[in-house]
């Protein structure tokens, strides 16, 4: 009788928890040469950020080859424009709702008040790069689509894959041998993920163990009411909205979803990246049954407009630092705070970090102190995973939804994967 072989799941949740541990031994060893340069900034870091980025490798690739593909290999644009009305909506209605939940969570539990948190305030922090709403919508248009496939702007590489796949239908007969080369490309493409995935537990052992030794659980006793309040946030969007979204919408079982996101979830929690998920992503997809003609096109958008998990982060965060600061917020402030955050995840790249740059947006638009993001920046990294873990979620569901209302979804294959 053969053994039952481990799925890579399980590989990459073991990993997970030898990350784990192996963090906090290395908080145990002595400072030196040792620790510091051979082992932190040596093994860990090269096995972490080499797996980063044999992931980032692939994504400007994969979400164009994949993009382009299914949009010329879709002769029915009413159904493209039917799958692009019906994906965005979902993403900025979930992201109003997020926070929404978020900033109702942070009135009700108060994870600021009667707190003293100015001694955590250390060193600057930059929000140079927070820009006005219309710029960001401006900078969706690229001007050089060579130059933001190298800069990996994946918002303008999407719209200029929306455009390239477009016209490559349009001039029919001719196009024709674009169509194939893509759909090779995008085999290739794909390839290339199942080689890197090999090397995923090994990877997440690495970055985990260099967040558990960086920041630390103890580090987090001062703020944890307001990391508290962000998950019972999160995890009401998960496991209420999400779920039940795609119960209503689908009617199928949504355990099976879950089992399937489990894989996906461990990526996102340790790289913190949107984008560095999309490969996963795509994968499990294709094994619930969703065509590759409607994954394809939600689940790279959704890396740049759905942030339903940052968007959560902020409200509790907006709220947490008027409490702090002892400012009482209006009702202007709050629906302040509700758009400005919907608007600033249509422009937030999938990566990590750019949630504190617009959280100072939020903040700004609400007339609260932005000096207020040092309170929480030291544990941005925690959060960070967090949120990425929840907005890849959304992505996921929205394809299932959207597939099942396409009848791009293979029922039998969901309910038997």
């Amino acid at each position: 009788m053969s053994k039952k072989k481990l799925s890579l799941a399980t590989y990459i949740f073991i990993g997970l928890l030898i990350g784990i541990v192996l963090g906090f031994l290395m908080k145990q060893l002595p400072s030196g040469t040792f620790r510091d340069t051979i082992l932190v900034g040596g093994i860990i870091k090269f096995i972490g950020n080499g797996f980063i980025n044999l992931i980032k490798m692939i994504v400007v690739p994969l979400v164009f080859c994949s993009l382009s593909y299914a949009v010329c290999d879709m002769s029915d644009f009413k159904k493209l424009g039917r799958i692009s009305f019906k994906t965005i909506t979902f993403y900025l209605a979930t992201t109003a709702l997020a926070v929404t939940i978020a900033t109702i969570l942070g009135l009700v539990l108060k994870p600021g008040a009667g707190l003293d948190l100015s001694q955590l305030i250390q060193g600057d922090y930059d929000i140079s790069n927070s820009k006005p709403i219309v710029d960001m919508l401006l900078e969706i248009l690229p001007t050089n689509p060579i130059k933001a496939m190298a800069e990996g702007n994946l918002l303008q590489i999407i719209v200029f894959a929306l455009f390239f796949g477009v016209s490559v239908a349009l001039i029919g007969e001719k196009g024709k041998i674009l169509v194939n080369i893509l759909d090779a490309l995008n085999e290739c493409v794909l390839k290339i993920v199942t080689m890197v995935m090999y090397v995923a537990p090994i990877g997440v052992c690495a970055l985990i163990a260099n967040t558990v030794y960086s920041v630390g659980l103890e580090s987090l006793v001062s703020v944890a009411k307001m990391i508290g309040v962000v998950a019972i946030g999160m995890l009401i969007h998960s496991f209420v909205v999400y779920s039940g979204l795609l119960k209503v919408f689908t009617g199928l079982p949504v355990r099976k979803f879950l089992k399937e996101y489990s894989t996906v979830a461990t990526v996102t929690f340790t790289t913190s990246s949107s984008n560095a998920s999309l490969p996963v992503s795509m994968e499990a997809m294709e094994k619930l049954g969703v065509d590759k003609s409607v994954y394809s096109f939600t689940l790279p958008l959704g890396a740049t407009i759905n942030m339903d998990g940052t968007a959560i982060m902020q409200g509790v965060a907006a709220v947490f630092i008027a409490q702090v600061y002892g400012m009482d917020m209006s009702i202007q402030m709050i629906l302040s705070v509700i758009l400005t955050a919907v608007l600033a995840s249509i422009g937030t790249a999938g990566a990590p970090g750019v949630g504190m740059i617009t959280l100072a947006m939020v903040l700004e638009s609400a007339g609260l102190p932005v000096d207020g993001i040092a309170l929480i920046i030291g544990f941005d990294r925690i959060l960070d995973m967090m949120r990425t873990t929840v907005n890849v979620m959304g992505d996921c569901v929205c394809s299932v939804i959207v597939a099942d209302s396409e009848k791009e979804l293979d029922r039998e294959k969901y309910i038997n994967c």
